[in-house]
């Protein structure tokens, strides 16, 4: 009897063990940490409930080049955040966009954006709203409408974008092999969910950064600015100069925006729905709106919000003589009374050249960044 008693608790505690060993350890993401560049600043849009990890940063890179993301997945009908955001153009549309005429770009509809695109680099130091109306912000009291991980939805959800919905999204992507293996790894589930397809996406975001232009190089002590360079510097971060500093930053704001909404002067009508007053309310935001990075600008084009100049000497133009006097012109448009900051021929190519050292090459060009050369159900 008592060998059988023992017998017993053998079996029992082997079995038992066999069961603990068979058991894996939950994978554990690899925390990943973003480099500061030199001179930028050290606090970071980062949601304590979407911390960066390498696994999700690198499932996030494949969202964003595969089209099945949109729950489609016949190839007539495949879009993409890729289609729109071209890495050789700043991850915005372009002017040159093989598809999009003019660089304005429309969903799977036909429908055209309210807006021209956007740059997608350097959100990550970005908290004070995204959209060229500010729509998305941390203050929002609509919890949907607060960070880069709500663009996602929106961009999958809206008519004039991929026109879907998030089961149709979640439901194709759980079904594509190599997935939810990815899933597993960077959010400890294989179980696709609407919520970790965004905040895959939005840490591949975040890692699009920008800061090695000739600029950067400059402001390191590697490279020398020509002499017209050196002088587009300075009409660039004086009032008495082009005076683009306030709204675009430069002296002491390497980001080269403020991030913030300003009536510069375009227009004397206002009749756009989603300019910054459909946010706020405040009258005195009609007409204004986002000042956009003028990091790697040169490759931006269309430019201001509704596209209406090409070229960056049309916009330098703009800013020198055209500008237009309204009840709702920023107080930062110092020179609106006459009409803008009246450069000669000389100063804007200065203004111009400098501009163009913002372009950065290596960003431009960093596989890192570029769509995977094959997706998981293809490894």
């Amino acid at each position: 009897m008592t060998r059988i008693f023992i017998s017993f608790i053998f079996i029992t505690v082997f079995v038992a063990g066999c069961r603990e060993k068979s058991t894996p350890e939950p994978y554990k993401p690899t925390p990943y940490e973003i480099e500061i560049p030199f001179g930028f600043p050290t606090e970071l849009n980062i949601p304590a409930d979407n911390p960066m990890t390498v696994e999700g940063i690198e499932l996030g890179r494949y969202l964003f080049y595969d089209g099945r993301m949109s729950g489609r997945t016949h190839p007539d009908s495949l879009m993409s955040c890729a289609t729109c955001h071209i890495q050789a153009n700043s991850f915005e549309c372009g002017i040159n966009h093989p598809k999009f005429t003019g660089g304005f770009p429309h969903g799977i509809t036909g429908k055209k954006t309210p807006h021209v695109m956007l740059p997608m680099i350097n959100l990550v130091w970005n908290s004070q709203g995204y959209l060229w109306n500010g729509l998305l912000s941390e203050d929002n009291i609509d919890a949907d409408k607060r960070n880069i991980e709500d663009l996602v939805r929106m961009g999958l959800t809206a008519e004039h974008e991929m026109n879907s919905d998030t089961n149709r999204s979640k439901n194709t992507i759980q079904n594509i092999s190599g997935y939810p293996e990815l899933f597993e790894k960077a959010f400890g589930s294989r179980t696709v969910t609407f919520e970790n397809i965004s905040k895959a996406i939005a840490q591949f975001v975040r890692t699009l950064i920008s800061a090695n232009s000739k600029f950067d190089k400059y402001m390191r002590g590697e490279v020398q600015l020509t002499q017209s360079e050196l002088a587009g510097y300075v009409l660039f971060t004086t009032e008495e100069g082009a005076d683009c500093f306030h709204c675009h930053g430069g002296f002491g704001n390497p980001l080269f925006t403020t991030h913030s909404n300003y009536n510069n002067g375009k227009d004397t009508v206002f009749n756009d729905p989603s300019d910054r007053f459909s946010v706020t309310g405040d009258p005195m935001d009609r007409g204004a709106y986002k000042a956009s990075t003028l990091r790697n600008i040169e490759v931006q084009g269309p430019y201001m919000h509704d596209g209406r100049f090409s070229t960056l000497e049309e916009v330098i133009d703009f800013y020198s003589h055209d500008l237009k006097q309204s009840p709702y012109v920023d107080p930062l448009m110092h020179h609106i009374t006459n009409g803008g900051v009246q450069l000669t021929q000389s100063e804007k190519q200065d203004l111009l050249n400098f501009i163009k050292t913002l372009r950065d090459d290596e960003f431009l060009t960093n596989k890192k960044f570029a769509a995977p050369e094959k997706f998981p159900d293809e490894q």
